[in-house]
């Protein structure tokens, strides 16, 4: 789990709490109609915006901000010069065996593709087609968090000229103003504080999460095109790691160090 995100949300939403209490109760931030209108309004904008597959689809993306681990770079980088190594002690054909025990589906089709003697162009092009797909269906669940993002305030807003308009209809009574403009105003507080701590920061981290998913693929496929060109293990270690910053550099060096 990214304990990241569970704090993130966590802390948005028990601040926001805690400053409410500092001032007032909970009782008093608690009205059925305008969460239903923020949050049954966005759902149905949303459905407006989106095929209903995608929307229904944002399940599984979502998973990635909260379960997702990233994996090291480091780990690909030692993987790949293993097959290098075994390549070119026992051929192209040695990694036959080794494909059907690796568990990066991604990975191990690329292997396969390599053994089976795919020509080069081609075999990146059938793996950047991959990753092409890939990329597509994070930028759509991406997409779907920023426009929930910009219509939670939205309907937040229709919410609370609602509540005005239903009590301007109701000035013969000035006691009610207070409360009336109080019902008015928590709409658009609901709006603002879904978009804020929960649409806007889970798309951004499926930004990230994409990016080093993109990342490690991309380190794949450099590694297993350098495997089957007969790129010796030290070039498809310094291939690798020309995609790394200088600190993952070091790191992976001085894990190499305390593994020899």
């Amino acid at each position: 789990m990214d304990i990241a995100t569970v704090i993130g949300l966590v802390a948005a939403f028990g601040l926001v709490i805690w400053g409410i209490t500092l001032g007032g109760s909970l009782s008093q931030f608690w009205d059925a109609p305008s969460v239903a209108i923020v949050i049954g309004g966005t759902i149905a904008a949303l459905l407006v915006a989106f095929p209903l597959a995608k929307v229904l689809g944002l399940a599984p993306i979502l998973k990635k901000a909260f379960f997702a681990a990233p994996q090291n770079p480091g780990e690909v980088i030692t993987k790949m010069v293993g097959y290098a190594e075994r390549a070119r002690r026992e051929g192209m054909l040695a990694l036959e065996e080794a494909s059907e025990e690796e568990t990066d589906e991604f990975l191990r089709k690329g292997l396969r593709l390599a053994v089976d003697g795919t020509d080069p162009q081609l075999l990146e092009k059938i793996l950047e087609t991959d990753i092409g797909q890939i990329e597509s269906r994070h930028k759509s669940g991406k997409n779907i968090l920023e426009t929930g993002g910009t219509f939670a305030p939205a309907f937040g807003m229709i919410g609370t000229l609602i509540g005005l308009i239903n009590m301007l209809a109701a000035l013969e009574d000035p006691s009610s103003i207070g409360a009336g403009m109080a019902t008015a105003l928590i709409t658009t507080f609901y709006g603002a504080l879904l978009a804020n701590a929960v649409f806007l920061p889970l798309a951004g981290k499926l930004e990230v999460r994409s990016g080093e998913e993109i990342l490690v693929k991309e380190m794949v496929i450099d590694g297993i095109m350098a495997i089957q060109s007969g790129d010796s293990p030290r070039i498809v270690e310094e291939k690798l790691k020309s995609f790394l910053s200088p600190a993952q550099r070091a790191a992976v060096d001085d894990t190499k160090q305390q593994a020899a």
